[in-house]
């Protein structure tokens, strides 16, 4: 009772607080709202589910505060029918809110523990529509043909030019780019024909992108 009293509470205030930033999305709210986040974040840190602050997980890595998540859906606009790709799986709460507003997702995650808790997750859910899988993010996901959305929450070092290859001509990549040591930016391009529009978003607090899978998490 407690824990529903919690998420309630939780959501309303962070709906108030993106309704502030002009995020009125009634689809993407709601898949929100259908995605208890207090159930993906360490036990101890429930009574922050919904706050804005980065919350730590498995294998030293950390989700993102809510506000910033849904701000980053925000500028993904996924749509119905939509294939997307998401690059670090993490927690599984964005792949599961990706879940229900796209019509499938593939989730890529370098660590075998966090593709576990998160697939756990998704079944606890009913969200059918997602694969995940325990791979690198360097390449993106070749050999699985395009997706109209390519979503990463891992810093890039350069703009990856294979994601060309991977998006449809519409789509949509959003992924943070570093530009200085220490310092990172959400950057959005959309594809038009072999062609692409880039703009730079904002700062956001991501880790930089690791090479190759884990062994041994």
């Amino acid at each position: 009772m407690r824990t529903a009293l919690l998420e309630r509470e939780g959501f309303a205030a962070l709906v108030l607080r993106l309704r502030a930033e002009g995020i009125t999305n009634l689809d993407l709210l709601t898949a929100v709202e259908q995605t208890p986040r207090s159930a993906f974040v360490p036990p101890e840190y429930a009574q922050n589910a919904y706050s804005s602050r980065s919350i730590p997980i498995d294998c030293g890595q950390f989700m993102e505060g809510a506000d910033l998540a849904v701000r980053l859906l925000s500028h993904l606009q996924v749509k119905p029918g939509h294939r997307v790709l998401e690059v670090g799986t993490g927690s599984g709460f964005v792949t599961a809110i990706l879940g229900r507003l796209a019509e499938r997702v593939i989730s890529i995650e370098r660590y075998k523990t966090l593709i576990a808790n998160a697939q756990r997750r998704l079944e606890q859910l009913a969200i059918r529509n997602v694969i995940l899988r325990q791979m690198d993010g360097m390449n993106g996901l070749p050999g699985e043909g395009t997706f109209d959305r390519i979503f990463a929450t891992a810093a890039y070092p350069v703009m990856p030019r294979f994601f060309a290859e991977q998006l449809v001509s519409g789509g949509m990549l959003l992924a943070p780019l570093m530009v200085e040591e220490e310092r990172c930016i959400m950057v959005r391009l959309t594809k038009t024909g072999s062609r692409f529009e880039r703009e730079d978003l904002f700062e956001v607090p991501f880790l930089p992108l690791q090479p190759k899978i884990a062994q041994h998490l």
